[in-house]
C-alpha cells in the first residue's frame, strides 16, 4: 500500500512539472491569444477612445495607425475643443479648430508640439498593442510565472522590467490561468513605495483581427483611488 502511494505521489509530481511553463511560453500564449494571426506587427487600422475622468469633460480620440508607412495620427476633441497631432515618417504636424495656424501660447496650453507627439504615440502603441510590446527590444521578463491576486482572483503573473534607455518603471501583466487573456497590469515607479498604479480590464474589442480590452479602469496603487476609464470601440 505504502508502495503504491509512493508511486501515485510520484506521478503526480511528474504531472505537476510537466504542467509548469515559463514566463516566455506564458507570454507566447498570450500574444496567440491576443493577436492569433500575427497582425499586430503590421497593423493599419483606426480605433476610438473615450476617457473618462472624475471632474473632468469627457475627452473623445481617435487613433489611426499605418506601421508599414511609419503613420500615427491623434484626432481628439474635450470641451468643445478638436485638436489634431500627425507623425508620418519622422515629421509631425498639429492643427487646432481645423487650422494649422495657431500660437505659442495655444500650442503649449494643447499640447501641440512633436515632442508630446511622440509620447503620446508610445503611449497608445504601447497600451493598446499589449501583450505584443512584451516582445519589444529593451523589455526585460522575469522567467518567473508568478501567482498574484487581484480584487479577490488569482492569475499568472508576468514581471516585466526595461533597460534604462527604454524604461524605469515595474510592470506586472495578471493573465487568465487557462486561456492567458490579459485581465490586468499593474506598474511601480518604487515598488517597495507602493506607488503607481493598477489598471482593471473588462470585455473585448475585435481590431483587424486582434483581440483589445474593451475598458481601461485605473487606480492608485497605495489608496485605491479611482483614476479615470478607457472605452474603447472601433
Amino acid at each position: 500500500m505504502k508502495k503504491q502511494l509512493f508511486i501515485l505521489l510520484a506521478l503526480l509530481t511528474l504531472k505537476g512539472l510537466a504542467q509548469e511553463i515559463s514566463a516566455q511560453e506564458l507570454l507566447d500564449k498570450s500574444i496567440a491569444y491576443h493577436d492569433p494571426d500575427g497582425k499586430w506587427a503590421n497593423f493599419k487600422g483606426s480605433f476610438t477612445i473615450k476617457m473618462e475622468t472624475p471632474k473632468r469633460p469627457v475627452r473623445t480620440t481617435k487613433i489611426e495607425l499605418d506601421f508599414p508607412q511609419q503613420y500615427f495620427k491623434s484626432s481628439v476633441e474635450r470641451g468643445g475643443i478638436s485638436t489634431t497631432a500627425e507623425w508620418k515618417a519622422g515629421q509631425c504636424t498639429h492643427s487646432l479648430e481645423g487650422s494649422t495656424t495657431f500660437t505659442a501660447a495655444q500650442a503649449k496650453e494643447h499640447g501641440l508640439n512633436c515632442k508630446r507627439t511622440n509620447k503620446m504615440r508610445d503611449y497608445y502603441v504601447y497600451l493598446y498593442g499589449l501583450p505584443m510590446k512584451l516582445k519589444d527590444p529593451g523589455t526585460q521578463l522575469d522567467p518567473k510565472v508568478y501567482t498574484k491576486t487581484l480584487k479577490g482572483k488569482s492569475y499568472h503573473c508576468l514581471k516585466v522590467t526595461y533597460v534604462e534607455t527604454v524604461g524605469k518603471d515595474i510592470w506586472y501583466f495578471y493573465l487568465d490561468k487557462t486561456t492567458a487573456q490579459l485581465r490586468h497590469y499593474q506598474f511601480y515607479h518604487d515598488e517597495a513605495a507602493n506607488d503607481g498604479e493598477y489598471i482593471l480590464l473588462s470585455g473585448e474589442a475585435n481590431i483587424e483581427g486582434i483581440k483589445m480590452p474593451k475598458e481601461r479602469a485605473w487606480y492608485m496603487n497605495g489608496d485605491d483611488r479611482y483614476l479615470g476609464t478607457d472605452f474603447l470601440s472601433q
